[in-house]
């Protein structure tokens, strides 16, 4: 077959759609609390967050993973190669690298696109104004909504961890009292997460999702046999890694991981954000 990966040219439609759909996500601005301090963080001696301090822990000795976090951006060289003539998106906040292509680590040879897929996705850049769901305003699902480059917060409690993310203003459930993955689940946006905890890690298996969601703004996509697997790790206070395995039998050779490190913000809170609201685009895709 013929490799997809990322040193292909993107096309010019293709590049100026991930801008226009990235300009709906609000840039990094302080939530509606501006001069609120977070509760529970440590600060040096001038007031500002301790973002090095030990990461916190709950009653059961299981790391706190409870905070607002981005995923960090790519460096500004990488951007450019991965959009020509940009370096920070839509002038917002800048885009990790999997945001815009999940298989940027990959030589083109070697991305594990099944040839069909590979097919899929050629075919797909020459419409992508038409297909791309982020040009309708449709869900972004997952994990391009992790990768996203906007803020979301994890809420962790006992038996029940939830993500609300600013992107959509949506939410994800994952439990983690035990309960297995359900065996016959309606495929959705965003699919059945269950969590357990291995060391001090929590790993969280999600199935379910239907085949209508991209992996990233480039349009690699996945079929409803996707299982994905997240492994969330903080390092310290304010940084978390989030090692995230694509396991797609119907779409990749094989599966392949991708390492995410994410920051916390600190004195902050999210804001309502719909990408519906006021959009006025949709009406010229593929004008």
């Amino acid at each position: 077959m013929t490799a997809v990966g990322p040193e292909e040219m993107m096309p010019d439609r293709t590049r100026c759609v991930i801008l226009i759909c990235l300009a709906v996500v609000p840039a990094l601005v302080h939530g509606q609390w501006l001069d609120h301090r977070t509760a529970g963080i440590p600060r040096t001696a001038d007031g500002k967050p301790n973002l090095s301090a030990p990461a916190p822990r709950g009653a059961d000795g299981r790391p706190n993973l409870s905070g607002l976090w981005q995923t960090n951006s790519a460096p500004a060289q990488l951007l450019e190669r991965l959009i020509p003539g940009t370096t920070n998106g839509a002038g917002e906040e800048p885009m990790s690298q999997y945001f815009i292509n999940i298989m940027s680590d990959f030589k083109p040879e070697e991305a594990p696109l099944r040839p069909d897929a590979a097919d899929l996705f050629r075919q797909r850049a020459k419409t992508f104004t038409i297909e791309s769901p982020l040009s309708h305003c449709l869900p972004v699902g997952m994990p391009l909504l992790e990768m996203s480059p906007a803020p979301y917060k994890i809420i962790q409690n006992p038996g029940l961890t939830l993500m609300l993310y600013e992107r959509d203003t949506t939410y994800r459930q994952v439990y983690t009292d035990g309960r297995k993955l359900p065996e016959d689940p309606q495929p959705s946006w965003l699919g059945y997460s269950a969590g357990k905890w291995d060391g001090d890690s929590l790993v969280v298996e999600t199935i379910a999702f239907n085949d209508r969601g991209w992996l990233d703004a480039r349009g690699h996509t996945h079929s409803e046999a996707l299982h994905l697997t997240e492994r969330f790790h903080r390092v310290d206070f304010g940084h978390m890694e989030v090692q995230l395995t694509i396991d797609d039998p119907k779409t990749y050779t094989r599966p392949f991981t991708v390492l995410l490190k994410q920051r916390l913000l600190p004195d902050t809170d999210l804001l309502e954000s719909y990408c519906a609201e006021n959009e006025k685009d949709a009406r010229h895709v593929g004008k």
